[in-house]
């Protein structure tokens, strides 16, 4: 039968994972090569062509048997028009992604923000099946999210909704990349658990910290566990910023799930716990109760499988 078939592309500043597979996610072939951004936008589309025709060819797959192209990447960009508008860590500069794939492979393509692809992906394979309304957030580096709201994934007048680590919840609070003062990610991300840590040294701080050369959450968390008072004060003032961003997003939405994944998620019942004892502090009664709060369900394959998850939902 025709067309049972997607690709998924996660496109990233260091590499571009792509899979083909399956309308129950399974992966058939998969491949993943560096991006080389620094070689410009046209040999990143060339290599991201590489990789579409490599898992092509690796499934033996017929190229009419495949329905769409799903493609997550960093944002801003517009996914109604297909566009990059900029990213950090990518070459594109208002750089129209979907139309040379589309008229080369003449299949539809589909491009959205990695967050919003990782949040379909949770819902369609991961924690979140089974669920009409969900919000994904993934703590790590930064703060990022995406909503599926009635079965369908939720982008906002431009594309760019659920920014949540740019909400702000200090009005004086420390200076976030993004310009604006107290975001949710210069308060409660991985990045700033070893600020406020490596702060807390600088300042003389009596801390088993001391003893690293680099501070990160990951030290942080390390430390927490076996008893460091500071750490542990660290991580209670950063979970309880944390806790705060998920109650203001329940608040809000009203969601059946939130999905926490990203790196901090691994910190465990430290982190779930003190979450849900912010959300009860904060939200209605009600709300707190009905809303699950998980750990997100894929693995190392994230990026890729929501890539195959955008390109199922869109084909439907």
């Amino acid at each position: 039968m025709a067309n049972n078939y997607v690709i998924g592309i996660d496109l990233g500043g260091t590499k571009i994972s792509g899979a083909i597979a399956d309308f129950n996610g399974n992966i058939v072939s998969q491949y993943t090569i560096p991006t080389k951004a620094e070689e410009g936008e046209k040999a990143v589309l060339g290599r991201i062509i590489s990789v579409i025709d490599k898992v092509i060819q690796e499934s033996k797959i017929d190229k009419d048997n495949i329905t769409a192209v799903g493609i997550g990447s960093p944002g801003p960009l517009d996914a109604k028009e297909g566009k990059i508008i900029t990213t950090p860590n990518l070459p594109f500069k208002n750089f129209n992604l979907v139309k040379p794939l589309k008229d080369k492979f003449n299949i539809s393509v589909y491009l959205d923000n990695d967050a919003n692809a990782a949040a379909i992906g949770e819902y369609t394979f991961g924690a979140g099946k089974g669920t009409n309304n969900m919000v994904f957030v993934t703590v790590s580096t930064g703060i990022g999210g995406g909503a599926v709201l009635n079965g369908r994934i939720y982008r906002g007048n431009t594309s760019n909704a659920l920014e949540i680590g740019h909400m702000t919840l200090e009005k004086d609070g420390p200076r976030c990349n993004c310009g604006n003062y107290g975001c949710a990610e210069a308060l409660a991300s991985g990045t700033a658990i070893g600020r406020i840590a490596r702060e807390e040294v600088a300042k003389g701080a009596n801390t088993s910290l001391i003893s690293y050369e680099n501070i990160t959450s990951y030290e942080v968390f390390k430390e927490a566990e076996k008893g460091d008072a500071v750490a542990k004060a660290v991580l209670d003032k950063a979970l309880n910023y944390l806790g705060i961003c998920i109650a203001n997003i329940i608040t809000s939405f009203d969601p059946e799930m939130i999905i926490i994944g990203g790196g901090v998620s691994k910190g465990g019942d430290i982190v779930f716990k003190k979450i849900q004892e912010v959300v009860n502090q904060r939200c209605f009664k009600a709300m707190a109760e009905s809303t699950k709060i998980v750990s997100a369900g894929l693995g190392t394959d994230a990026g890729v499988i929501g890539a195959v998850a955008l390109a199922i939902m869109e084909s439907k």
